[in-house]
């Protein structure tokens, strides 16, 4: 997947950048630090306290609460340390922004290298951004299938 940013534009009547302009610019910074694994960028872009969800699952190290920049951001490395990072895939469908508000849809895929299973399946992503920084992260994904590849693996 591939994600250019594109430049705020400013709105006509306040002379501020626009909200939703604002929020598709860091998202799509988001999705390309995600895709090139720059921890830097994602803390940076991470708020020093973010409002983290996603469904916790003890049988899965990367599956687990986070609420700072630097948390966050370090979770894309717990994903690559226990998945096959050539065969990770995400793809997204659709990108919505209403205002500081944006949700991205798709298909995500992945090999758990400790026990060379696959797991797949739909995702949904919501991110809110205030002053430029992610402040919400809410994903929703197949966690049942990604417990399930990573079953039976001894540690």
């Amino acid at each position: 997947m591939s994600v250019t940013a594109a430049t705020p534009t400013a709105s006509s009547d306040a002379g501020t950048p626009d909200p939703a302009e604002m929020t598709r610019t860091v998202v799509r910074e988001f999705l390309a630090a995600r895709q090139a694994g720059d921890a830097a960028r994602l803390t940076a872009l991470f708020a020093d306290e973010v409002d983290w969800l996603l469904a916790e699952n003890p049988a899965v190290p990367w599956i687990r609460p986070r609420s700072t920049a630097a948390e966050c951001a370090a979770q894309f490395a717990e994903l690559m340390e226990h998945t096959v990072p050539q065969d990770s895939r995400a793809s997204v469908d659709a990108f919505l922004v209403d205002g500081a508000d944006a949700v991205l849809t798709g298909h995500l895929s992945g090999t758990v290298r400790a026990t060379g299973r696959s797991f797949e399946g739909p995702f949904a992503l919501r991110l809110t951004v205030e002053d430029g920084r992610i402040t919400r992260h809410h994903l929703y994904e197949n966690s049942l299938s990604i417990a399930e590849a990573v079953r039976n693996h001894a540690s």
